[in-house]
């Protein structure tokens, strides 16, 4: 029975969709832009044109980009709120949609530069051209001086996996360099770690986290495309202009005083300047038992910020539970983006139609269809999260601060980025492999045609680059879904070329616009679907979904659940 009412609840959605709802008057106050959306009849359904719709709002030149802090934030939050309000959830947050997010927001000079004297001779390196630097101390001033420098391999101390870059070596006071990615990468040897695919210590976050923990000055991590999954220009536009953090309050582990990232043609000019080879240190740093490598360089810098202590919000709507309204099922997706880069000539806009106007646009057509069906037994909470582009800070703040209890979390559904090329043959699980989750998902994906797989490019690290992560470290499942890879007009070669071009030409760049005459959303509305009948089986059942056995976040499940 349970797979005929699966199949009958993804027919239903396409019938849905001729239900109509009028929307209330706008209040006097709201922004123009959710004036104007409210004048919009929506349907009681996932509807592409609905779901375009908000993505052309929140993607809108209006909104300019999202960025947390801003007036787009103003325009952002309110416009979700009020979708959630017409849609008739009811505030996540005791009597408010808003959970209240601290945040330091802090701007690097941009003219700062950084000296390097390599055996005497000197080198200076431009910001935004040969390397990116920041603080999350909250200083205005963090000088380093004369800081030797010691190339770390991968920056990895793992001690289950019998590895440790930073062995026989004190860096403290010294500047690490160290590699993207995990140790076995650029070797492609399947035997270290998890072969292809990136763990957390491959992650640029992990890295700094690791150096300030052995007492580091400062931490440059060497980019290459390859082994970051994306270009220099995304490394140079996601660290220019304000960048957000937790007070340290919120976040107690470690800072290094100075964190960023140098480019790859330039650490192969200063190796080589120091009588050394980067691509022979590259390979041995593949190899268990590398040893560090103090480089005879020093570097100096003299970075003024500013600093100044704001809010962001997390937007945050309920469906109470009929029978079981203190379990809870959670959609979210991040809200912002990298907002308005003042000084850049031309389009300074980095809209982020894609990432994340999409997943916004989501988890409102699936409130839609939840609201329009009636009260599920438990209840579902629709989150939309600051600060993922500054390191998953809003959803870390969240966790920390739940508003529904983790132990009554029985899953997390995370949409971020959706694919807007069209109907495919397949689905994209990023880490699969993890939970009971994809259980219940595979027999609705086939039921659409369609088979599941990993992620193509698992060495990118997708499934510690978004939101659902901070929900995971604390033990509760979570799925992230994505397109999949075989279209059904063009094939794998069409989807391969789509994901390749979008992350050469609009990820984390202002080309990151709605296009109503290339977007095909009919795949799109799959995907959605698809993750809106995950959840409503969870909020109408007695699943409780855990991790698979053997997986890193099982214990911390298992143990929340036996402390309930």
């Amino acid at each position: 029975m349970r797979s005929r009412n699966l199949l009958l609840c993804l027919a239903a959605i396409a019938a849905l969709s001729a239900c109509k709802r009028e929307t209330p008057a706008p209040a006097a106050t709201e922004p123009a832009s959710v004036a104007a959306t409210a004048a919009i009849a929506f349907k009681d359904a996932i509807d592409p044109a609905d779901f375009a719709e908000h993505v052309r709002t929140l993607a809108s030149d209006e909104f300019e980009g999202r960025g947390p802090g801003t007036p787009g934030e103003d325009k952002t939050v309110e416009y979700v709120r009020a979708q959630m309000q017409r849609i008739g959830l009811q505030p996540g947050n005791g009597d408010s949609y808003f959970q209240t997010v601290p945040m330091v927001e802090t701007r690097a000079d941009e003219h700062t530069a950084m000296d390097i004297s390599v055996k005497g001779k000197a080198h200076t390196l431009a910001f935004g051209t040969d390397m990116v630097i920041g603080t999350r101390s909250g200083k205005p001033e963090v000088k380093v001086e004369a800081s030797d420098l010691v190339f770390v391999g991968y920056g990895v101390d793992a001690p289950e996996q019998d590895w440790n870059d930073y062995a026989g070596i004190d860096v403290k006071g010294k500047t690490v360099v160290m590699l993207v990615n995990d140790p076995g990468f650029h070797a492609h040897d399947e035997s270290l770690f998890e072969g292809k695919r990136m763990t957390y210590y491959g992650r640029w976050t992990y890295k700094f986290e690791e150096a300030a923990r052995k007492g580091a000055a400062a931490a440059l991590i060497i980019h290459d495309t390859e082994g970051a999954s994306y270009d220099w220009d995304v490394v140079r536009g996601s660290w220019s202009g304000a960048q957000y953090d937790l007070p340290a309050a919120d976040d107690p582990a470690p800072r290094l005083p100075l964190q960023g990232w140098i480019t790859g043609a330039q650490a192969t000019t200063l190796f080589a300047d120091a009588g050394l080879d980067l691509a022979q240190l590259r390979a041995a740093a593949n190899k268990r038992g590398f040893k560090a490598v103090a480089l005879p360089a020093k570097m100096s810098v003299d970075l003024k910020s500013t600093s100044v202590e704001k809010q962001s919000r997390n937007v945050v709507g309920i469906l109470p539970g009929s029978e079981k309204p203190d379990e809870a099922v959670i959609y979210m997706a991040h809200w912002d983006h990298l907002g308005r880069h003042a000084d850049e000539p031309g389009d300074n806009i980095y809209n982020g139609a894609v990432d994340n106007a999409t997943g916004v646009a989501a988890i409102l057509e699936i409130a839609e269809q939840f609201a329009r069906l009636g009260k599920p037994k438990r209840s579902v909470l629709f989150l939309a999260v600051t600060l993922e582009e500054s390191g998953l800070l809003g959803s870390q703040y969240y966790v920390a601060h739940p508003l529904i209890p983790l132990d009554k979390t029985a899953a997390v559904i995370n949409l971020d980025a959706m694919g807007v090329a069209g109907k495919t043959r397949d689905m994209t699980v990023v880490g699969m492999g993890s939970s009971e989750l994809e259980d219940i998902l595979k027999p609705i994906a086939e039921k659409q045609g369609r088979a599941l797989h990993s992620e193509s490019r698992p060495e990118s690290g997708g499934y510690f680059r978004s939101d659902h992560f901070n929900f995971a470290k604390a033990g509760v499942p979570a799925l992230y879904v994505d397109a999949g890879d075989d279209l059904i007009d063009g094939g794998k070669a069409a989807g391969e070329a789509a994901a390749r071009d979008y992350n050469e030409h609009r990820y984390h760049k202002p080309g990151d616009e709605y296009d109503a005459a290339t977007w095909k959303l009919d795949g799109t509305m799959d995907e959605l679907a698809a993750v809106y009948a995950v959840g409503l089986e969870i909020a109408n059942g007695d699943r409780w979904p855990n991790w698979y056995a053997g997986n890193p976040f099982k214990n911390a499940r298992d143990k929340m659940m036996q402390a309930k």
